[in-house]
């Protein structure tokens, strides 16, 4: 993979088709990098409610099916909707606390009544204005949202590969044995060899990483077993209701979905040396809300963009959306057949790990790339990130620190994608200086183009 200002050499370009068989493959790593953590949240709210095995299950597969679905549409769109980039999505651990706090207390028809209204009227109202409000994301401030999101991250994919919080072999030789097999699988296929073996090296390392693991006795096959063929999607399965606190905290929450979307659309199209035009942006938003609102009335929780596979669009080179479009379907798929789906869930996670623990640091990487390409890292723009950074990190790393204040402010303030969003936004904006909406910004134009690409392979 070469690298000229920042512009990655793609193997499959944006509009480019890889042949079926490869696709197929390229799009089956999509998933696989993702379909746990995307259906974790929908097993830890459903743990946390007290819900019985089978509305478990049907959560989980709506999760799956509306995952596959948006996935699809960001892909090939749907009017304006859908930002045409190969975009995977799923369900975001940002809304887990809000999520299980609501429904514990008040049922989860309170938490989808609040999805329903704050999908659309927070992150889909913001991006069918985007056009507005593009000057005040620059390079600077989404980039810096983009490192967010793959550093905060970090200890995710560190428990993911000590075997999963809570499990009661966490941290035990295996697991980390198991994690440092597939990342290093990876590291080594994309690294030392080229072609096909380059490309899939992260389908490669997890699948290594899976037979190791039946060999050793590590696998559970009994949801395979347990599972039924088909789920059909059912409207309305645990009601609505529209709490006042419920909306206030799931649009919090969805501003938080919209930020990261933003910075992981511009880590996508970082691979081409550019920021997403004003069309991506607004499609993409735009997909996130409306899909979120729709999957809440069959019982999904809310969809956004999936950092991991951003990180397979850098990892790899291939940022077909074709590609991307295969993963949706087979998501979808997935949704419609627990059966197929419960396969996919007996991997274990430290397996998981090892490719979940080098995308999210590829994600930060290729925003620290779009923040060197187009800011010049004089005194203000230092200064900037020093914010952004150290309060994202801080709320991430010590959240009991804002232990005194009151509860709504806690779930907004303690959101490292918000905090450093919103100080990278202020600061910016406020401070003159090149990027500055309100002072010296320069013409939009030559930091948006992409260099041209010199291939040294």
């Amino acid at each position: 993979m070469s690298e000229t200002d920042g512009e990655i050499r793609l193997e499959y370009g944006l509009d480019e088709k890889p042949p079926l068989p490869k696709s197929i493959l390229l799009g089956l790593q999509h998933v696989a990098v993702m379909i746990v953590p995307a259906t974790a949240v929908a097993f830890i709210v459903a743990s946390a409610v007290g819900l019985n095995p089978a509305d478990t299950a049907y959560i989980v597969q709506m999760v799956l099916l509306f995952s596959g679905l948006a996935t699809v549409v960001q892909a090939y769109t749907v009017g304006p909707v859908g930002a045409k980039l190969p975009i995977v999505m799923g369900t975001s651990f940002t809304f887990v606390g809000a999520a299980t706090t609501i429904g514990a207390n008040q049922g989860l028809a309170a938490v989808f009544g609040a999805i329903l209204v704050t999908g659309f009227a927070v992150e889909g109202l913001i991006g069918w204005q985007f056009k507005r409000i593009k000057p005040f994301f620059p390079p600077l401030v989404t980039g810096l949202v983009v490192v967010i999101i793959g550093l905060y991250l970090v200890p995710v994919a560190m428990d993911y590969s000590a075997g999963g919080v809570g499990a009661e072999d966490y941290g035990a030789v295996h697991n980390i044995g198991l994690a440092a097999l597939v990342l290093g699988i990876a590291v080594v296929l994309n690294m030392f060899t080229r072609g096909v073996a380059r490309l899939l090296s992260i389908l490669a390392g997890i699948s290594v990483g899976y037979v190791v693991a039946v060999a050793f006795g590590l696998v559970d096959f009994s949801p395979i077993a347990n599972a039924g063929w088909v789920a059909i999607p059912t409207p309305g399965r645990f009601g609505f209701e529209f709490d006042p606190v419920a909306i206030i905290t799931f649009a919090f929450l969805f501003l938080v979905s919209g930020m990261e979307t933003v910075g992981d659309m511009s880590g996508i199209t970082a691979a081409e040396g550019r920021n997403p035009d004003h069309e991506e942006f607004r499609g993409g938003l735009l997909t996130d809300g409306l899909l979120s609102s729709l999957g809440s009335v069959f019982a999904a929780f809310p969809v956004t963009s999936f950092s991991q596979n951003v990180g397979i669009v850098n990892f790899t080179g291939v940022m077909s959306r074709h590609v991307v479009g295969i993963s949706g379907v087979m998501l979808a798929v997935l949704g419609l057949s627990p059966k197929v789906g419960a396969v996919v869930t007996t991997i274990p996670s430290a397996v998981f790990g090892g490719a979940v623990l080098l995308m999210v640091g590829m994600v930060a990487a290729s925003g620290a790339r779009l923040i060197f390409l187009h800011t010049d890292l004089n005194r203000r723009n230092m200064v900037i990130m020093a914010v952004a950074l150290g309060l994202g990190l801080g709320v991430a790393t010590r959240p009991e620190a804002l232990g005194g204040l009151p509860r709504a402010a806690r779930t907004f303030f303690g959101e490292p994608v918000i905090m450093t969003a919103l100080s990278a936004l202020l600061l910016n904006t406020f401070v003159p200086g090149d990027q500055s909406p309100l002072f010296d910004a320069a013409p939009e134009g030559p930091q948006d183009a992409p260099a041209p690409a010199v291939d040294d392979d």
